[in-house]
């Protein structure tokens, strides 16, 4: 796996202090999947009346470890649960070696700890096509089980990286009538993103009290609008997987018709699909591409992710270049109605283009000004309805190239 040797510049100064949440405990450690030395397994025990809900990879060629969780997350159980993540081999496209490697962590791990294995769910992470040396993992569960700690979030963060120049986490704590509740999460994620269902790899919490129906309603929802509204490569990864759990400790209950909950949940996706976005590999700008006016919400996505995975756009931003031609190239291909004479573009509030033709008050070096700043926002109106969508891409440099190049070595 290539090496990494900075640190993304648009990395947030330091990983922050995520509050303990309550009836949620954190262990890693060096199991040598890939790399020894290197912390690579994590494991998450949530406690008993625990909820958990979940959204993952519509990738037909999935993950042994997608599967399982697929199968077990529409599941009630009393008795908690328990997450258990290795880094450095993604266990995909292994055949039934996949299968008997997950089954035989999850066997192990509800031993370990207690539970059920239908309990147990599971994420792999890394090089596909080769098998997972399960039995270094199943070695450290009694060291892992004995490490467990509710101040460890930042450690498990670590433990779950792969090209990640940064541990990405973010929190809230939201007051509802029955009291205060607390959301903290982490998440993984660099390069092959490009999410349909769920992305890369994300863990979330929560002390509220929610029903599992409540609980998938709203990560499936808030989901839509946050993870599955990035991109850095347009490529789906085999593993992606998000979890979440609501253990219940505080005793606030929670539905999916409290608005503010549900604003404070979204804050904390947003947040971690960003920062995913910032270590997109090589990444340099990030950009958001904000289209309008378009027939509807899903032309108005269409036109904005073909804006967003252009790599003509893309490498034109990390040359700083208000190459706007390229923008009008996106939107022309991308399939959804649009009319020449009807599209504006502007970079940031600067108006580029409109009626067909470059706005007379553009000039190219107020362009290149914008194009310039770290951050990019990129408004496009189609000019035929109400629909409108937003996503976040970054730019493409020869640091992605070098990254995917040795990505095996």
């Amino acid at each position: 796996m290539a090496k990494i040797t900075s640190v993304s510049p648009l990395a947030p100064a330091a990983f922050p202090d995520l509050p303990v949440i309550d009836g949620v405990r954190y262990a890693s450690v060096a199991a040598g999947v890939r790399y020894a030395g290197r912390t690579d397994v994590m494991l998450t025990l949530l406690a008993p009346g625990s909820t958990v809900a979940g959204v993952f990879t519509r990738s037909k060629t999935r993950s042994a470890c997608v599967r399982d969780c697929q199968a077990k997350i529409g599941g009630d159980g009393a008795e908690g649960a328990a997450i258990l993540v290795n880094s450095g081999n993604s266990n995909a496209f292994t055949g039934a070696a996949g299968d008997e490697s997950v089954a035989a962590i999850c066997a192990a791990t509800a031993e370990a700890t207690g539970l059920p294995a239908a309990r147990v769910f599971t994420s792999s992470t890394g090089v596909i096509g080769e098998r997972l040396p399960h039995d270094r993992i199943i070695a450290k569960l009694d060291e892992l089980n004995g490490a467990l700690d509710a101040a460890k979030g930042e450690e498990a963060a670590r433990a779950i990286m792969t090209t990640d120049t940064f541990p990405k986490g973010a929190s809230a704590t939201v007051n509802l009538p029955g009291g205060p509740v607390k959301i903290a999460g982490f998440a993984k994620g660099s390069g092959m993103i490009a999410p349909d269902m769920a992305t890369m790899l994300v863990y979330i919490f929560t002390d509220a009290k929610v029903s599992r129906a409540d609980l998938q309603r709203m990560v499936s929802e808030i989901n839509d609008r946050s993870f599955n509204c990035i991109t850095v490569d347009s490529d789906t990864s085999t593993s992606d997987s998000l979890l979440m759990g609501a253990t219940g400790a505080s005793g606030v209950s929670v539905t999916s018709a409290d608005a503010a909950f549900a604003e404070a949940l979204e804050g904390v996706f947003l947040d971690l699909a960003h920062q995913v976005v910032k270590d997109g590999e090589g990444a340099t700008k990030f950009v958001t591409v904000n289209v309008t006016g378009a027939e509807s919400d899903t032309d108005a996505r269409t036109h904005a992710m073909a804006i967003a995975n252009s790599p003509l756009v893309k490498t034109a931003i990390a040359g700083e270049d208000p190459n706007w031609g390229r923008i009008v190239m996106a939107i022309g291909k991308s399939g959804a109605a649009a009319e020449r004479d009807m599209l504006s573009i502007s970079f940031g509030d600067i108006l580029v283009a409109e009626k067909g033709w470059v706005a007379p008050s553009y000039k190219e070096a107020d362009g290149a000004s914008v194009m310039k700043q770290p951050e990019i926002i990129i408004n496009v109106d189609i000019g035929l309805g109400g629909g409108k969508a937003t996503v976040w891409t970054c730019d493409l440099t020869h640091g992605y190239i070098s990254i995917n190049a040795d990505y095996r070595s």
